[in-house]
């Protein structure tokens, strides 16, 4: 869980407080807490159980969904992530992570071309974060677009130059071009392109 969004259970104290007199407030406050605790311990479940029951008693809370759809994404339940997601940002609608987020839960989902669009509000949001550069260059990967997921992981590499995984997911786009090139000129009989071919194909 990002600190962005741990800090921001202070800011949202206040309305937990004014929902929740006297004891039953502080309750509240200690019982969003163990939610934290329990996404930190890797029990999603009980995270995610914990996060409905603050938002059944604070709807109007965006922060909550945000908490529950990471903990749903850490689940593998990405449809309730993306739902989670998708109400924070009725109300945060320029929030880079929270984009960034439900991108990853709709690539996780196989929308990929859902995911594009997500990474892109992102990028335009912040144009300086490089994992989204390389998750929306692996989402153009996956739908064939290679040139344009090539040019997501050269941004990656420039804003992160150790970025060792947009150094390979680079290498392995560039090899799916050759292949291209290698099969088509192979089909017109020359001989040195269904070697590389093969040799790229091995």
């Amino acid at each position: 869980m990002t600190g962005k969004y741990v800090a921001a259970t202070i800011l949202f104290g206040a309305l937990l407080l004014f929902a929740f007199a006297g004891a039953v407030a502080e309750s509240m406050q200690d019982y969003l807490a163990r939610g934290h605790s329990a996404y930190n311990d890797q029990k999603y479940d009980d995270a995610i159980r914990i996060y409905s029951t603050v938002i059944s008693a604070n709807p109007e809370v965006m922060e909550l969904y945000y908490f529950r759809g990471m903990a749903y994404y850490k689940r593998g339940k990405y449809s309730e992530a993306v739902n989670d997601y998708s109400k924070a940002l009725t109300e945060k609608t320029n929030d880079t992570e929270l984009y960034f987020q439900r991108g990853l839960a709709y690539y996780k989902r196989g929308h990929n071309d859902k995911a594009i669009e997500d990474f892109t509000k992102a990028i335009s949001l912040n144009p300086n974060l490089a994992d989204v550069y390389m998750h929306r260059g692996i989402s153009y990967a996956y739908n064939g677009q290679l040139d344009e997921a090539i040019e997501d992981y050269n941004k990656a590499i420039i804003l992160k130059v150790n970025n060792y995984t947009a150094y390979y997911n680079r290498g392995v786009a560039y090899v799916r071009k050759a292949q291209a090139d290698f099969r088509k000129a192979c089909s017109m009989d020359i001989k040195p392109a269904c070697d590389n071919l093969k040799q790229v194909s091995e």
